[in-house]
């Protein structure tokens, strides 16, 4: 696909092995390399100032920061979620092997009931 055309139309909208966000991401990042490429070619010409590139530059500058700044909310996202199963996990295994000291006693756990001076003692141990 030309160049020129990636600022109109998604290329990677038809491709069936991105989602639609990633397909959006993806083309994101092409526009960018396309405005850093033509920034790249400008410093052969002479020093003038150039509303247009100022224009371009300023627009680059903001969707750099966007990237940076969706990349540290993935970032803290995929953190949070991988410390919330890991919770869910311990939680679990808690339960499990709280269940697994009252079937070793012989109890359910509606059978059990604390009487004031006994001691904590969990999983009947």
């Amino acid at each position: 696909m030309a160049s020129s055309s990636i600022q109109m139309e998604n290329p990677y909208a038809s491709n069936p092995a991105f989602s639609s966000l990633e397909s959006q991401v993806l083309w994101e990042y092409a526009k960018l390399s396309k405005h850093l490429k033509t920034l790249k070619n400008l410093k052969n010409q002479p020093l003038q100032p150039h509303e247009q590139l100022l224009a371009t530059l300023r627009n680059l500058e903001k969707q750099m920061g966007l990237v940076l700044t969706l990349y540290k909310a993935s970032v803290w996202a995929t953190i949070v979620d991988t410390e919330q199963e890991m919770n869910a996990d311990r939680e679990e295994e808690a339960s499990r092997r709280y269940q697994q000291g009252l079937q070793e006693d012989g109890m359910s756990e509606g059978d059990r009931t604390v009487q004031e001076g006994d001691e904590f003692r969990p999983w009947g141990i």
